[in-house]
C-alpha cells in the first residue's frame, strides 16, 4: 500500500490529493467509520448519518508560484448521481454540513500538510451554504459567512453545531 501512495499521491500539494487529505481530516476529526464512497453526492459520512462535504484549498501549489494562490471553494451546487437515474438534471447542495478546509503555510519549506496546526477550517449548515446562492466562492465570502476558523481540535463540536437536522444540536 505504501509503495502505491508513492506512486499516486507523492504531494499533497496537488489539488486532487489535497482534497482527498482534508476528507480524511474531516473523517477522523467526527470519527466516522464509514467508508469514502467515490459517486456519493457527499465526501463525509457519519455514523448517525450527517452527510458533509468538504472544499480544501491551499496558498500553495506543486508547480512554481511568483506568489501564492487565492483560495476559492468551487462545485458547491452538484447534481447528484443513481445507478438507476444517471446525474439529476438540477444541481443542489447535497450535504447537511460543508466543511472549508484551507491548509495555511505560504512557504514551501514550511509546508506539512500532516501538522494538523496548518488547516484552518470553517464550517457552515446547508441553509447557510444556500443562502450564498452560488457555485463556488472566495475564502473572504467563506469567513464573512462563517467567522474565526476551527482548530483541527474543535472541528467534530462546530461541525456537530451546525447540523441543521431536526433534533440534533444545530437543527
Amino acid at each position: 500500500m505504501v509503495d502505491f501512495w508513492r506512486f499516486a499521491m507523492p504531494d499533497l500539494r496537488m489539488n486532487n490529493t489535497r482534497g482527498l487529505f482534508a476528507e480524511f481530516l474531516v473523517h477522523q476529526a467526527v470519527g466516522s467509520r464509514e467508508p469514502r464512497v467515490e459517486w456519493a453526492s457527499h465526501d463525509v459520512e457519519t455514523d448517525d448519518g450527517l452527510r458533509i462535504e468538504v472544499k480544501a484549498g491551499a496558498y500553495l501549489q506543486a508547480w512554481e508560484q511568483r506568489t501564492p494562490s487565492q483560495v476559492r471553494f468551487s462545485g458547491l451546487r452538484a447534481c447528484t448521481w443513481s445507478s438507476e437515474g444517471g446525474y439529476s438534471d438540477a444541481k443542489s447542495y447535497n450535504a447537511d454540513v460543508y466543511v472549508f478546509a484551507v491548509q495555511t503555510a505560504r512557504e514551501h519549506a514550511d509546508y506539512n500538510p500532516l501538522d494538523t496546526a496548518q488547516w484552518k477550517f470553517y464550517v457552515l449548515s446547508r441553509p447557510a451554504v444556500a443562502a450564498l446562492d452560488a457555485d463556488s466562492v472566495s475564502l473572504s465570502t467563506v469567513r464573512a459567512a462563517a467567522g474565526p476558523p476551527m482548530s483541527f481540535a474543535a472541528l467534530n463540536d462546530c461541525i456537530r453545531s451546525a447540523d441543521p437536522r431536526p433534533g440534533t444540536n444545530g437543527g
